[in-house]
């Protein structure tokens, strides 16, 4: 009952080079493998400190230029503003108001604060544009309010103020603007996290969805654009990225003959499928070259016998690079999804006899269903 007391808790500041230092130094402590610097060496070797901050903080965010931490203070209607050059100042001439119960220095709240901007009620995450201005949302006012920060990331002539809100939807808990977290955000667009939805979708029960909100900052005031449904968990931290940043791995050009590419070793491609049985450390072991396209699994009957180690390679030799195909054997417990171009090693014991089916289980075309085979396993 006491948690929530005070009237300050304390934003945690770390001197990470310092630590790298005292780690080097022989001061650290193994724990699970990792090494540890001791509460009470970073509280007298200049690690750790301490600078208070409204009580329950939701949020903690640097801005672009690293200049400003900013705290929502959740309880407290303010946005907090740090400066960092008056926190390493701070520290540098030892202007601390206490130690807390385990030593470590607390550096005063009026020393290092650069301003705090009143908001709506319950300020929780802050994201940032590429104008110097923040953005945080307010859990009970329902609101995302708009604010500047100082220089150098903001330069106009209304440092430090709040300059607009956007009612949204209900519980908000994060927000995300475009690569917010970065020296260079791209701010054109807001989305709002919202945890209810209550009223604004069809009740379709008993998950209700969530609703994310998308909002246009780039003007005076900012413009809600649309509301979507999110069915599925909390929406949570999001981080948004230029879709021109992605580099995604493309297996082959699309229409690669599969002849060319590069192969694994147990690559098969297509009328070089066939089954193989050997001996392995005194073992038997049925091997099956094969592979997978639209609507066929080739080959279509595999005969094993009870006992034998099985091993598939299976190869996609899809040219569509999103021709994704899958091979599951339920009795056997066995499901391999197959991208474009890979091939596939599976394996088990063929313990049981009898017959059974395998089959695609990713939805591949109209004759999907006749993507299937027979696993047959003779007794001893």
């Amino acid at each position: 009952m006491g948690a929530a007391k005070n009237d300050f808790d304390y934003l945690h500041i770390i001197n990470w080079k310092r630590a790298e230092e005292l780690v080097r130094g022989g001061r650290a402590v193994e724990m699970n493998g990792i090494r540890v610097v001791p509460l009470e060496v970073a509280a007298t070797e200049g690690v750790l400190f301490f600078a208070p901050e409204p009580k329950s903080p939701h949020g903690c965010d640097i801005s672009p230029s690293g200049r400003y931490v900013v705290v929502g203070g959740k309880l407290a209607p303010v946005v907090t503003i740090y400066d960092v050059e008056k926190i390493k100042d701070a520290i540098s001439n030892q202007r601390f108001a206490d130690t807390d119960r385990y030593g470590v220095p607390v550096l005063r709240f009026d020393d290092v604060k650069a301003t705090q901007i009143e908001t709506n009620l319950g300020p929780l995450h802050n994201e940032f544009d590429s104008q110097g201005r923040g953005y945080v949302s307010t859990f009970i006012g329902n609101t995302v309010d708009r604010y500047t920060l100082g220089p150098p990331d903001y330069t106009g002539d209304r440092p430090f103020t709040k300059i607009g809100e956007i009612r949204i939807h209900y519980n908000v808990g994060h927000i995300c603007t475009p690569e917010s977290n970065s020296k260079a955000p791209k701010g054109k667009y807001l989305v709002a996290l919202n945890k209810w939805a209550v009223d604004r979708f069809n009740d379709v029960g008993p998950l209700l969805p969530r609703n994310l909100q998308l909002i246009d900052i780039t003007g005076t005031e900012m413009e809600l654009l649309y509301d979507m449904p999110i069915g599925i968990g909390e929406p949570h931290y999001a981080k948004m990225i230029l879709a021109s940043k992605l580099k995604p791995l493309e297996v082959y050009p699309v229409g690669t003959d599969p002849e060319s590419f590069d192969k694994s070793p147990y690559a098969t491609s297509k009328k070089e499928e066939r089954v193989e049985r050997k001996q392995e450390d005194g073992r038997w072991v049925t091997e099956v070259y094969g592979t997978v396209v639209v609507s066929t699994i080739t080959p279509d009957y595999i005969k094993v016998k009870q006992g034998d180690l099985v091993r598939l390679y299976l190869t996609n030799i899809e040219t569509t690079k999103d021709a994704t195909h899958a091979f599951a054997l339920s009795e056997y417990n066995v499901m391999a999804s197959i991208e474009p171009g890979e091939t596939a090693t599976i394996e088990f014991i063929a313990d049981k006899p009898g017959v059974y089916l395998y089959y695609c289980v990713e939805f591949c075309s109209p004759l999907h269903l006749e993507m299937a085979g027979w696993l047959g396993v003779e007794p001893t």
